[in-house]
């Protein structure tokens, strides 16, 4: 019988990493600069690791494999087989990332033979004068943009945005976009890790030879549109609030001082879990008329501690012992 899930941590070392991201964790310091820690993952050759509990030291891919209806829900096991389908990440950019683009499901399909990245980020903390690039500014034309490339000017055409605590950006595949420099950042995904870097302004790798570029490739993945607004806008509250509901998935936030309950009864899926702020537990079991859910299974849950509930759990409840901030994802 499955239960909510914890796993090892995986931190991935990048160039424009830091060391935020083990201070937010709480855990002891790397020896070279990480942009990314891989909460739940799936991705072959970065799978996540149960840490603790009976099925210690089992592979996520594992589970699927053995436990796929219970893990996922029964519609959901059917639609991805043994693949998990989201991918959760803290992101630490302690200097500007690449200028890039991911592409769609189907052009990722057609040149890789897997899914395209649609992502979403919720800025956790955000040093002064940190922004966020999304989308363009204006039209811009396909040998423009090559031009503007070629001399090294693309972000003129590029909308920057101030980036705060609680902001929200959903980039859907073919959007234009990069961290900017002093973002702290949850991000949660499609199962997928390719990304067309366009521009990345002429520095070098952690192996000291130049990163490479994804230029021509690319061309058939930006989108060129110019939207209005490139902000995800929500109501703010105490207990739940949605942020976004796509078909890859929906995404809300918990701000919780005290018990939240939240029931999955009806929800045919597994549910994420990032801890953003504070500490307290989760408590997993069959809904009550009256108390919220019976005492079946307790988490603890501390910020920077992501937790994978499978589809089996009918209840949780979110009970803080500082007040606890939330993100939760599951697919609809």
């Amino acid at each position: 019988m499955l239960y909510p899930l914890k796993f090892n941590d995986i931190l991935k070392q990048k160039v424009w990493g830091g060391s935020l991201i083990a201070s937010f964790k709480g855990i002891p310091q790397a020896d070279g600069p990480v942009g990314e820690s891989w909460e739940i993952s799936g991705y072959k050759g970065s799978e996540s690791v149960v840490a603790e509990g009976p099925l210690a030291g089992k592979s996520l891919n594992w589970l699927l494999e053995n436990c796929g209806d219970e893990l996922l829900g029964r519609r959901l096991h059917s639609i991805y087989g043994n693949e998990f389908p989201l991918l959760l990440k803290f992101i630490d950019s302690q200097s500007d990332l690449s200028i890039q683009v991911h592409p769609s499901d189907e052009l990722a399909a057609k040149r890789h033979g897997c899914r395209g990245k649609n992502e979403m980020w919720y800025i956790i903390d955000a040093a002064p004068g940190a922004s966020i690039l999304s989308g363009f500014s204006r039209e811009v034309s396909k040998e423009e943009f090559v031009r503007l490339v070629a001399e090294n000017r693309l972000t003129e055409v590029l909308a920057r945005h101030e980036a705060k605590p609680g902001d929200v950006f959903f980039l859907p595949a073919g959007r234009v976009h990069a961290i900017c420099t002093g973002c702290l950042l949850a991000e949660i995904q499609e199962t997928s890790d390719i990304t067309y870097r366009i521009f990345d302004y002429g520095r070098l790798g952690l192996d000291g030879k130049p990163r490479q570029l994804h230029v021509e490739e690319s061309m058939d993945a930006v989108d060129f549109t110019v939207a209005k607004d490139y902000r995800t806008h929500y109501e703010k509250k105490e207990g739940e609030s949605e942020i976004i509901s796509t078909k890859w998935f929906t995404t809300s936030v918990v701000e919780a001082s005290a018990p939240v309950l939240k029931d999955l009864s009806g929800l045919d899926s597994f549910l994420t879990v990032m801890c953003i702020e504070g500490s307290g537990e989760l408590q997993t079991g069959i809904p009550a008329f009256e108390g919220g859910p019976t005492k079946g299974h307790v988490t603890p849950i501390r910020r920077g501690e992501s937790v994978l509930i499978p589809a089996s759990a009918t209840a949780v409840t979110f009970v803080p012992e500082k007040p606890m901030k939330l993100l939760l994802s599951f697919i609809a």
